[in-house]
């Protein structure tokens, strides 16, 4: 049993740290907002991202960053991309010596286009690292649905740890070392998500989604090389996994705003009516920036970047990508 914070009380926050519990870990769980920790604890329930879910007593809402550390073993960070850097910096002073740093977020740094390890070697001193992700609703974790993910680390002994922590019954963790390739396909894949929602919103059916998923997993290989991945990485759990399911589920908050986008709705309308937050909106800018930056072709979410940041329809973005010119399937 360990003493584990986790830092970050939305959907997918909450069903990890209820899921450490069903581990036997004594968790304590904080938000940024104190009201809706306060909300947590009267209630004992997430009623505004995650309800249907008692918290267990062995899952405290705290309030303050220092009350979440005091005495932790393990550490976990589940916030949105846009507000990991901050919140490594609020951590960095109240990290005790050897405290390992993990999180389950899933993008770029919006501000810098950096992956998120260089953000945590950065703001936090030299410490232990990792990444947990792949194929995982909040919901579903919730509930104890079968699941599977990936851990990538800075250390073999590290990942090792962190997928001891997380790994259960119902919960499987398999270890990486390609912490790269494990970041990018996490990421990218909320894009292409959005892409696959907009195709169906336009009623293009399942022959264009395969494509979308294929082509969409083609574009993910060549931005996760360019950035010093490995190949075979985006054919597992944190690559193809994570993105099959997030193209193809309205569990998906990025596919749900695609078929928003593709009925007319503006980005904010979508956004008003699911309610969270919407990692590829912030990682499209960033895939974009880092795909010019590196000379990588990425048709599909060139796309979506300009549906979401150049006022471009979704019909007149599927209409270029069809125009584009023949090539190699495997160049």
């Amino acid at each position: 049993m360990a003493q584990v914070a986790v830092i970050g009380a939305g959907s997918w926050g909450t069903a990890l740290a209820l899921h450490l519990c069903r581990n036997n870990h004594q968790v304590r769980l904080w938000g940024h907002e104190p009201d809706h920790i306060a909300q947590l604890c009267a209630h004992r329930e997430n009623r505004a991202f995650l309800p249907g879910f008692p918290l267990p007593p062995t899952l405290q809402p705290v309030a303050t960053l220092e009350a979440a550390l005091d005495q932790v073993q393990a550490l976990l960070i589940v916030v949105p991309s846009q507000f990991f850097a901050t919140t490594i910096e609020q951590l960095a002073p109240l990290l005790a010596p050897g405290l390992g740093l993990a999180w389950a977020t899933k993008g770029f740094d919006p501000a810098s286009g950096r992956l998120l390890h260089q953000i945590a070697r950065e703001r936090a001193g030299q410490r232990e690292f990792g990444v947990l992700s792949g194929p995982s609703f909040a919901t579903e974790v919730a509930r104890g649905l079968p699941t599977a993910v990936t851990v990538a680390a800075s250390s073999r002994a590290y990942a090792q740890s962190l997928a001891e922590l997380v790994h259960g019954e119902r919960f499987r963790a398999y270890l990486q070392d390609d912490l790269i390739g494990v970041q990018v396909g996490g990421a990218a894949k909320n894009v292409l998500a959005i892409a696959t929602g907009i195709a169906d919103g336009l009623g293009f059916g399942a022959n264009t989604r395969s494509a979308l998923i294929t082509r969409g997993l083609a574009e993910m290989i060549r931005l996760g090389l360019a950035l010093g991945a490995r190949r075979e990485t985006f054919l597992g759990l944190a690559g193809l996994g994570d993105l099959v399911l997030t193209c193809t589920d309205n569990q998906s908050r990025n596919r749900r705003l695609g078929l928003a986008l593709a009925q007319g709705q503006s980005c904010e309308q979508a956004l008003a009516e699911i309610g969270q937050e919407v990692e590829g909106i912030v990682t499209a800018q960033a895939v974009h920036q880092l795909s010019l930056a590196h000379q990588v072709q990425m048709p599909i979410a060139a796309e979506v970047y300009a549906v979401l940041y150049e006022a471009r329809t979704p019909q007149e973005a599927t209409q270029r990508l069809l125009e584009r010119a023949r090539t190699n399937e495997l160049d």
